[in-house]
């Protein structure tokens, strides 16, 4: 594969707002404008009923998308529009420091994206929720921080989640924080189809 960065970066997006995969999303989104190809790993994250999982198939071969996380028992109600997301977040951000099948699933993740990054197949990589991989110790920051220093120099990585480390903080070259100011869940809405999910 050619290069078509000169310099890659590593970018973090965190913050209690909402908003941080969107803005994964939005630059790849932007990338795929520019004939790169993008890879998305998914830590801890199986919703198979989410809008993005469909674009990516849309938008093939410029992305490809992968999900380590259990998913939802009520996907295919809620793929086909039966159902709609209650946000118990079980599948997703519930997890126990005793669970084995997320470790495992976490481990496969890491591993998955050390290779997508080095793979020389991609030009930007998102490790989306990655955050929620250290917070339940199934990673070390020491290993976030070996995959962001050995990345290659072509490859842009990006790191999203809320409560990001100061470390991972500190090593990346950008920073943005997106500040939860006003949200619909407080007034009791659920997540949208189309919208949150």
């Amino acid at each position: 594969m050619a290069e078509k960065l000169n310099v890659g970066l590593v970018q973090v997006y965190t913050g209690t707002g909402k908003g941080k995969t969107t803005a994964a999303l939005g630059l790849a989104y932007r990338a795929m404008g520019h004939d790169f190809k993008v890879c998305m790993i998914q830590f801890l994250k199986g919703n198979s009923y989410c809008g993005e999982l469909f674009t990516s198939q849309r938008l093939k071969p410029f992305i490809d998308f992968y999900q380590f996380g259990r998913d939802c028992p009520y996907s295919s109600l809620i793929r086909q529009g039966f159902k709609v997301c209650q946000g118990c977040h079980e599948n997703c951000f519930e997890i126990s420091l005793d669970d084995a099948e997320s470790k495992e699933l976490v481990q496969m993740a890491y591993d998955f994206a050390k290779k997508a990054v080095n793979s020389g197949e991609y030009d930007l990589v998102i490790l989306d929720e990655i955050n929620n991989a250290l917070h339940a110790g199934f990673l070390t920051v020491e290993k976030v921080l070996a995959l962001m220093k050995n990345k290659p120099g072509f490859v842009e990585l990006v790191l999203t989640g809320r409560g990001m480390p100061p470390e991972i903080l500190e090593a990346a070259d950008l920073v943005s924080e997106i500040k939860m100011v006003k949200h619909p869940y407080k007034k009791g809405i659920k997540g949208r189809r189309g919208i949150e999910y």
